[in-house]
Order: C-alpha cells, then structure tokens, then sequence
C-alpha cells in the first residue's frame, strides 16, 4: 500500500474547483493541534452560560515539513541540479502571496483614482491529512530553515514551519463552499466520537454520578 501524503490543496472559494496541489515530500514526525473554547461568558458570568458554548473551538495546526533535493540531485534531475528545493518552496510560499497581476491591477485602479482598493482575493486552502481530516485553514505562520546549498547557493535541504488556524462556520458562510468543507470535518470527527468504545462508571470506580 503506498504511503498516503499529506499537504495543501488550493480551491477556488466560490465553485470548490481544485486549482493547486501541493503534496509535502515528506509527512512531518509530529503535527502538533490546539483546540480553544469558545464559552459563552467569563468565569465569573451567570451560571447558566458556563455550560454553553457560543460556536466551535477555535482550532490551530503546527507542523514543520522537511525538504530535501539529495535524491533528484543524485539521480540528476535537470530542475534541482538547477535551482535545488526552490520550486518547492516557493510553491508553499506563494499561497500567502498576492499573485503580481493582482498587484498590478491594483496599482492600475490606485493611479485611476479609485478611492477605495478592494482587498485581492485568494484562494481557498483546504490543509489535507487523511481523507477524515480535509479542513479550511488560513496560513498564519510561515518560517523556512534553509539548511544546506549547492555550489551556486541554492538551497537543497530545509525546513518549513506552518501554523494554521481552522477557519470554522463562525468565519465563513455557512451555505458557502468553505462551510460544506468545514462542517463535513466536524460531522467526520463525530461519527468517529460515536464509533468510540462506550465507557463504564464503574471503570472510575463508582456507581452514579450524583452519589
């Protein structure tokens, strides 16, 4: 069975047409999640709010990939003999870059006068770790460890570190492509609490809960 991979796939937000794929070369040891709650009140608010919850848990992924050209040099691949890993890296790193005829058609409407730039558009990123984990994410971490070069000073190993934050029904539309997405996820992660093995009270040792 081959080795499934993980990584990111671009989409376009208002059809759900796949635009880019970007498959990590190899799928990180760990991948760390946060999940926050979302209460209705503070600690000291009225009692019947410290037993609600206001929408889901604000959810976060942190995951550093490793990046290596050692392979396709030694097999003498033309394009990392060339520029080493940098069409992988700049593939991960151009999702948090506005596309330069973006850039460009703003500054036509900035010299035309128009007084208020609407902000670019950017597709839809969907982090994919297994077909129960397909969930819309905005990038808000983004480092890169360049760690060996050739002899033309092109990278041919490093690390990237991403950090994620699920964007969740509270930030999107719930009708909209990137809902669906969204609420498939949590529908998956509760099918998969329901497959859970049932507990026992007395596995804690007692008989109920109210004596």
């Amino acid at each position: 069975m081959p080795l499934l991979k993980g990584g990111i796939v671009l989409v376009d937000s208002s059809t759900g047409a796949v635009q880019r794929l970007i498959a990590l070369q190899y799928n990180p040891e760990t991948l760390t999640r946060t999940l926050q709650v979302q209460g209705v009140g503070p600690e000291s608010g009225p009692h019947v709010d410290q037993v609600r919850l206001k929408g889901p848990p604000i959810e976060t992924f942190k995951l550093e990939a490793q990046l290596d050209a050692s392979d396709q040099l030694e097999a003498g691949d033309a394009l990392a003999t060339s520029v080493g890993i940098q069409p992988l890296l700049a593939s991960l790193e151009t999702i948090i870059y506005p596309t330069t005829t973006q850039l460009q058609q703003a500054d036509a409407r900035a010299r035309a006068g128009t007084l208020e730039i609407v902000p670019m558009d950017a597709p839809m990123t969907l982090f994919v770790w297994s077909k129960q984990r397909i969930v819309p994410v905005r990038i808000t971490e983004f480092s890169v460890t360049e760690e060996m070069f050739d002899s033309n000073l092109n990278p041919i190993q490093a690390k990237v570190s991403l950090g994620m934050r699920v964007l969740s029904i509270d930030d999107l539309d719930y009708a909209s492509v990137g809902g669906s997405i969204y609420l498939t996820y949590q529908q998956r992660k509760e099918r998969l609490a329901a497959s859970a093995p049932a507990g026992s009270l007395s596995a804690f040792g007692i008989s109920g809960v109210l004596s």
